[in-house]
């Protein structure tokens, strides 16, 4: 591992343990804070659905597994996961994308990462250069940009 890929996953791992992305769900109520209005007409859709039901001489029987399947299907409404960032994910376009998005690729580096690897002594002035070159063409970088630095070139 180059000292670049050592000071990115030092960087990641930071991250995921400052943000708490551990790949565990937790309980939380973002989601009626952020749709509220969809939330609603879940539970009028859910009402509804009980009540033709309740009506019907063959459903009547059956609410008992609306109630479980309306539970279970929006119980996982209230949790989030937060997904923890890999460095081997980056540059990966699998499954994986949909559950952790591109992350590397909208998701700037703090930039500790860019001084020390700026300060480095086992990173060569190639690779430095190269560096301040992206930092002054774009300004923020992000993990991807940082990671093809030092990605290694495919044979053509």
């Amino acid at each position: 591992m180059t000292e670049i890929q050592h000071l990115l996953n030092e960087t990641i791992n930071t991250l995921n343990h400052e943000e708490k992305r551990d790949n565990r769900p937790r309980f939380s109520i973002s989601f009626i804070r952020t749709h509220p209005w969809l939330f609603v007409a879940m539970y009028i859709g859910w009402f509804a659905t009980l009540i033709v039901m309740l009506q019907s001489d063959t459903l009547a029987d059956s609410v008992w597994l609306l109630v479980v399947l309306f539970v279970l299907m929006n119980g996982f409404f209230f949790f989030d996961v937060n997904p923890r960032y890999k460095f081997e994910d980056i540059d990966v376009l699998d499954l994986r994308v949909c559950y952790n998005g591109e992350w590397y690729n909208t998701r700037d580096v703090p930039t500790s990462l860019i001084e020390a690897i700026l300060h480095s002594p086992r990173v060569d002035d190639e690779k430095k250069s190269q560096l301040s070159a992206m930092v002054s063409r774009k300004g923020n970088l992000s993990f991807y940009d940082i990671y093809s630095l030092d990605k290694p070139q495919k044979a053509s």
